[in-house]
């Protein structure tokens, strides 16, 4: 049975003693056992003996009882890290959990178990040949996107009330648009990405899923370590235009202009640059990323997902000056981004071109002319993560599919970005709506 009860709710009630975490656990442990969207891989009774500490009053924190699952990336501790991969079946078991997991139960939280994706993080659909396709909550027929597609359809189907992903050009920003959650791509190097498994070290983030801003506000807090303060009032707010309008259907430019209507500004930032800093995100995670796997693509090439295999053999074969030329565009692209926050606080565009695509469905318009869906439900994630700024990811509230928004901020200016977040959802122009409850 699915639960749709906020995390920072769930944890008031087990403190109040209204409830008890093992009967949260247990709940959460049968939905996940009958998930029906393929979103878990896997299941850990042992769950409920960590909640049992959490009852005895051993653990404690912000999250305590609190239900949460991670991509199958995320060492868990006597687990294999599969990565979405069926090479990696036989891996040896990780000795640790991950950074981020610790992290979270160190507050509390009990990892219920972990969540399908796109075959080493390389795709936007989580259509895994090996562990199969996760479909989107709001609609079964749909893509969930990707690569945390596994992360995002628990939350939004209500198996959990957070999750952990990753996020390299997209992978959090993608699937939290396509099934209506709130997600974070952090700014770099604010939470640790030790015991995850890498894709491309300079553009990996850990990203945290939620249903409400106020339960993702606190999950981030949780797994940066800080405090974050911050009004809403008085931010210079702007939608970013040129590229980030292009392509975009009419649900996504309705979107920016829902919020940029409700807050009164008619601001706009100009980043003509955008398409070369996708390109240059383009071309550092086909470098290094086939780099990384070449070893193993010359041993067991056959035991790839083939879509994974072809896309990393192809980066692997580019000339090692497209790489460098590739950093370099990438930061004169940061320099010249971090000036836009001179003159704003906040920036506003898409996190998706259009909402959840169904899953037989093969192209999307691109430039007027018909390209892979599955390539481009990034476009506009992929622009913004060389950048590396702090990216929200918020649902518009909507009676049709869900379609989410990016929301941009400076690093340092997560406070404030929450705050505007927390504004636009008790007003109700953001905001998570459960599936079937569309009219």
């Amino acid at each position: 049975m699915s639960d749709f009860t906020p995390a920072l709710d769930i944890a008031d009630r087990i403190r109040r003693g209204e409830t008890t975490a093992q009967a949260v656990v247990r709940a959460a442990l049968d939905a996940a056992r009958g998930d029906p969207f393929n979103a878990f891989t896997r299941v850990f009774d042992s769950a409920l003996d960590d909640a049992q500490g959490v009852d005895d009053g051993r653990l404690t924190g912000p999250l305590a009882g609190v239900p949460f699952a991670v991509k199958d990336l995320f060492d868990v501790a006597g687990q294999i890290t599969t990565a979405g991969a069926r090479l990696r079946i036989d891996a040896p078991a990780a000795v640790r959990d991950a950074e981020a997991v610790r992290r979270m139960k160190a507050a509390g939280a009990i990892l219920i178990g972990t969540l399908n994706m796109d075959e080493f993080a390389y795709g936007f659909a989580t259509v895994n040949a090996h562990f199969g396709t996760t479909k989107n909550p709001h609609d079964p027929e749909r893509l969930a996107g990707g690569s945390s597609g596994g992360s995002a359809a628990s939350v939004a189907a209500g198996l959990v009330p957070l999750s952990l992903g990753s996020d390299t050009n997209g992978s959090v920003r993608v699937p939290s648009s396509l099934c209506g959650v709130w997600g974070m791509r952090p700014a770099d190097d604010t939470i640790p990405l030790d015991g995850v498994f890498p894709f491309v070290e300079l553009l990996d983030a850990v990203g945290p899923f939620a249903r409400t801003s106020r339960d993702l506000k606190t999950l981030y807090e949780v797994l940066s370590s800080t405090t974050l303060t911050g009004a809403a009032e008085g931010l210079r707010v702007a939608r970013l235009d040129g590229f980030f309008e292009r392509n975009a259907a009419p649900e996504a430019l309705d979107a920016v202009e829902a919020v940029m209507t409700h807050l009164g500004s008619d601001l706009v930032a100009e980043l003509p640059e955008a398409e070369g800093g996708r390109s240059a995100g383009f071309l550092m995670t086909a470098a290094m990323g086939g780099a990384l796997h070449l070893n193993t693509l010359r041993a067991r090439a056959m035991d790839y997902d083939p879509a994974v295999r072809d896309r990393l053999i192809a980066g692997a074969l580019l000339p090692s000056g497209i790489l460098a030329k590739a950093l370099h565009y990438r930061d004169i692209y940061r320099q010249t981004f971090a000036r836009l926050f001179d003159r704003f606080d906040i920036l506003v565009a898409p996190a998706t071109p259009v909402s959840a695509p169904r899953i037989d469905q093969a192209t999307i318009l691109i430039d007027g002319k018909p390209a892979s869906a599955r390539a481009n439900l990034g476009i506009y994630a992929q622009a913004i993560s060389p950048t590396g700024a702090a990216v929200v990811s918020a649902p518009l509230k909507t009676s049709g599919l869900p379609i989410g928004l990016q929301f941009i901020a400076r690093p340092g200016r997560e406070g404030a970005l929450f705050a505007l977040m927390h504004r636009l959802e008790d007003a109700g122009v953001l905001g998570f709506t459960e599936p079937g409850r569309r009219s």
